[in-house]
């Protein structure tokens, strides 16, 4: 075991984190090399990449850039065939189309379930894969960390599809760290609330709805980008070393209630 100001280092070690070009993927991206784990950033569009890259390098961390939609699985399989090695992965990229339930069309359900549900679970098994590539994988470990949401533990109006897929992402994860346990790794879920990004700012844009948000969440705030990081990297971390199969909340006590 590390000593005790080493529990939450991750020095030596490759994260691979999707849809790291923005929000908390990005978030994430960083506090982990901040953390001493070389990234490897995954997501759509090089543009937004770079820019994560170059505030990992400005923090003295090290990053590389692997534009993917992480729906092309080939393509995806093909960067994580193509690392040296790999020891921690967040399952980031997801979406959301928030909606009344007997609205939703066909395209959107299948949207949302390819994205948030498929895609990750093929990712999950070429990480894996990757991951069991090194003989010593049982003693050196490893760490999956599936980003759900509050949503995977309640329900919520116009939004069956996200719940649904955070529900399935929920019991995906305690299924993966039962059967992966005896090779060393450990797998859980990190599940924010509401949280101040680009993308909740744009959905939360009048007075009445910021209210009605903050109501709900005892801290009385949205959650920051860098708090939901923290979690993923104590998660990463020989801290959470007898963690596996449980959920993270980082929702300021929505779920309490």
């Amino acid at each position: 075991m590390p000593e005790a100001q080493n529990l939450h280092r991750l020095d030596g070690r490759t994260a691979l984190v999707t849809g790291a070009g923005a929000g908390i993927g990005a978030a994430v991206a960083v506090g982990l090399a901040a953390a001493g784990a070389s990234v490897v950033l995954v997501g759509r569009r090089s543009g937004p990449l770079d820019e994560v890259a170059a505030a990992v390098a400005q923090a003295g961390g090290t990053a590389s850039v692997r534009p993917c939609d992480v729906l092309d699985t080939e393509a995806f399989r093909a960067i994580v065939a193509g690392l040296d090695r790999l020891d921690i992965l967040v399952n980031n990229a997801g979406t959301n189309i928030p909606e009344p339930m007997l609205e939703v069309s066909e395209d959107h359900l299948d949207q949302v379930l390819n994205l948030n549900v498929r895609s990750l679970y093929l990712a999950s098994q070429a990480g894996i894969r990757k991951m069991l590539d090194r003989p010593d994988r049982r003693s050196i470990g490893g760490a999956v960390i599936n980003v759900s949401s509050q949503m995977g533990h309640v329900g919520s109006p116009n939004r069956t599809v996200y719940c649904m897929t955070k529900h399935a992402l929920e019991g995906l994860t305690k299924a993966m760290a039962v059967e992966l346990a005896p090779q060393g790794i450990r797998v859980n879920t990190l599940c924010p609330t509401f949280t101040d990004t680009p993308l909740v700012r744009r959905v939360v844009d009048t007075d009445e709805k910021r209210d009605y948000l903050y109501s709900r969440i005892p801290m009385g705030r949205l959650a920051t980008v860098e708090e939901v990081a923290a979690g993923a990297v104590f998660l990463a971390s020989p801290a959470a070393a007898m963690i596996t199969g449980t959920h993270l909340l980082v929702d300021g006590g929505w779920t309490a209630q």
